[in-house]
């Protein structure tokens, strides 16, 4: 496969540089971060400029937490799902940088395959957001968590979201910048369930208070990414990737 990383930025402006288990905030971290079962979490330092914080990942990957380190923790993703996750994580804290309130409600998840140790495939869902500002405002600590889920099912489309207080115009831009990929974004799934179920363009647009212009410019473009000519195309074509249960 050809080299992907070097097309983003993520893959490269991250070190190899683990974590620090003796640290003051490493042991501060460790008592007030709560972690699920079959759950990963790590806290990256931008002014670091690596891991300060990582729980959960033997459990889940089988790389020890004190040796792990987000090169590792990025790289160890399904090729199919790479350029994606790099893609996406990239343009959304272009997106988040980009803003000045708020920071800390801003967050994106997807549902991606992530590569075990031993090399067998893990359904996770994963969660990246904003843990800390500094003083002036500035994202100061990111926060990831990874959380196994075994009943995902993966077809052609890699599904995501995005949330924050700007949250319609955080989805566009995502959606912009990842119109080359196969992927589908929580609020064009949403209204896809919205069609299958019966509801037209004008009910689904007088049910959430949007325009019509607003639903059809949420659709049409999925014809295009989709390759279908029609709105039956789509909805079967949804059903055979899993995006409708």
């Amino acid at each position: 496969m050809k080299d992907k990383q070097n097309e983003y930025s993520t893959p490269k402006l991250i070190t190899t540089v683990p974590i620090d288990i003796e640290s003051d905030e490493y042991l501060n971290f460790s008592k007030t971060i709560n972690r699920f079962p079959e759950e990963a979490v790590y806290i990256y330092s931008f002014q670091e400029n690596r891991l300060i914080y990582a729980a959960g990942w033997e459990e889940t990957l089988g790389y020890e937490d004190q040796y792990i380190d987000l090169q590792t923790i990025v790289m160890q993703t399904d090729p199919l799902h790479a350029p994606f996750a790099y893609d996406l994580n990239d343009n959304a804290v272009k997106f988040i940088l980009s803003r000045n309130h708020q920071l800390l409600e801003y967050y994106i998840t997807m549902e991606i395959n992530k590569i075990h140790k031993n090399g067998s495939f893990v359904p996770m869902m994963v969660k990246l957001g904003v843990y800390s500002i500094e003083s002036n405002g500035s994202v100061k600590e990111a926060i990831g968590r990874f959380q196994i889920n075994k009943g995902l099912r993966f077809g052609k489309v890699i599904r995501y979201a995005s949330h924050g207080p700007d949250r319609e115009e955080f989805e566009e831009a995502l959606n912009k910048a990842l119109f080359k990929h196969i992927a589908i974004s929580e609020k064009e799934k949403e209204t896809i369930s919205f069609i299958a179920s019966g509801l037209s363009f004008k009910e689904i647009a007088e049910k959430h208070g949007v325009t019509l212009s607003a639903v059809e410019k949420r659709i049409r473009p999925m014809y295009k990414k989709f390759e279908v000519n029609s709105l039956p195309q789509l909805i079967s074509f949804a059903y055979e990737n899993f995006i409708l249960p």
